[in-house]
């Protein structure tokens, strides 16, 4: 009888069982960050597959793993079904508090740290791209600079997570990352658009759906987040209460995307209003435990199988070596955007007034890249351009996950020797 197991199944099961081993490795023996550990992982699974291919080409083991990984389709399944739990989660463990005490600061990075951004990557890769005599248009290096500008947000949660960064700025890196991906996506939607030949759209209308996607997305979160918080409170059974959350989760993240507004920030603010107010005041001890258990694995759950797939997705890259060292030299020109960014920004929110340098530095650190970035990448149609900023984005990503990750609690330490205190 012929099996009929679909493929995709058969690569779910061989992705989860492999990022299961690979975290129980790290937590018993190697201790790495597990963001790192995994991401290297899948990076090593990839590496030793493709080496297989070239020794015994005939059994195709490469071949039937990458064929997997695009059955799945990693950025739709991101985009559309795994951020939205993920976001959730991680805005369920954000002080609401101690946010709203730095909301200017996280606005005005998350708005124009994320501008900032976006000019200086555009113009330099262009830049970079006439010298090396690749024919890069504008507006394609926008399109890069939109999808690697903003910081990831679960990148970002995983990698400050038991770092001894001073409070202040890990609130501040925390809610900056939960806002600015949504400011990115609507930038890099109306690039592709203009790319793709619709010269109707301009600065003003890109400006506006901006505005719109934004608040639209928090007037969705709020309502809907608030909703379930009345419903919440009006029973306490915890099962019910966790069913609840997943039904706000799915039906909004959704509702989003038919209104086109920002699914990722409309996930972020119901979170926030379900893991604050709704834990502090519609749930019992009991329940609230089991709420938050729930909500702690998913989001340990999910963003280790992300991870552990952004490793695996140098599996699906095409690299052009005529192109390896626009590539390569992606990574300091994201890295200076993110310096430039936040030396400008953060002074004019009149909160970091007398900024340091190591206060930069920090935030620079914390300027990770992740799965939201290369779902991005791997979303563009167009042949022509999509390797190139398909592997310069990887690059970028696999730089910031491995490299900040693995350091940034040595740069805290050395920059912050004593006990973390709230200053700049």
């Amino acid at each position: 009888m012929e099996d009929s197991t679909p493929q995709i199944l058969d690569t779910v099961a061989i992705l989860l069982t492999l990022t299961a081993v690979f975290s129980w490795v790290n937590a018993k023996y190697l201790r790495l960050p597990h963001s790192v550990a995994l991401v290297l992982a899948g990076l090593t699974v990839s590496v030793v597959l493709l080496l297989s291919s070239l020794s015994f080409p005939e059994l195709g083991l490469a071949d039937g793993l990458r064929n997997g990984i695009q059955e799945i389709d990693f950025s739709r399944a991101l985009l559309d079904g795994m951020l939205a739990f993920m976001l959730f989660a991680g805005g369920m463990q954000i002080d609401f508090d101690e946010m709203r005490g730095r909301r200017i600061t996280i606005g005005i990075l998350a708005v124009a740290g994320t501008l900032i951004s976006v000019a200086v990557i555009g113009a330099a890769f262009w830049g970079v791209a006439m010298l090396f005599g690749i024919d890069l248009p504008l507006i394609w290096a926008l399109v890069f600079a939109a999808l690697i500008s903003p910081t990831d947000p679960v990148a970002v949660l995983v990698t400050l997570k038991g770092s001894k960064l001073p409070s202040r700025i890990k609130i501040v890196m925390q809610g900056e990352s939960l806002f600015n991906d949504g400011v990115g996506i609507v930038l890099f939607a109306a690039f592709i658009q203009i790319a793709n030949g619709d010269a109707s759209l301009g600065i003003g209308h890109i400006l506006v759906d901006m505005v719109i996607e934004t608040g639209g997305g928090i007037a969705l979160g709020a309502a809907a987040g608030y909703l379930t918080y009345l419903a919440i409170r009006a029973i306490d059974e915890h099962a019910i209460t966790v069913l609840l959350t997943i039904a706000l989760v799915s039906a909004a993240y959704a509702l989003a995307h038919h209104i086109h507004v920002s699914g990722p920030i409309a996930m972020v603010v119901a979170g926030l209003l379900i893991g604050n107010r709704g834990a502090n005041r519609g749930m019992s001890e009991q329940t609230r435990r089991y709420v938050d258990s729930f909500w702690i694995l998913v989001g340990e759950i999910l963003d280790s199988l992300l991870f552990f797939l952004v490793g695996l997705e140098v599996l699906l890259i095409h690299l052009d070596y005529a192109h390896i060292g626009l590539t390569l030299l992606a990574i300091p020109i994201a890295v200076a955007a993110r310096v430039l960014s936040i030396a400008i920004a953060l002074p004019a929110s009149g909160h970091w007034r007398g900024i340091r340098a190591s206060s930069v530095t920090l935030m620079t650190w914390g300027g990770v890249r992740g799965g939201i970035s290369i779902a991005l990448a791997l979303s563009i149609q167009d042949e022509t351009f999509r390797g190139m900023i398909l592997s310069a984005t990887y690059a970028v990503v696999l730089f910031t996950i491995v490299g900040f990750g693995l350091t940034i609690s040595g740069v805290a330490r050395r920059l912050y020797p004593e006990e973390p205190k709230d200053h700049s």
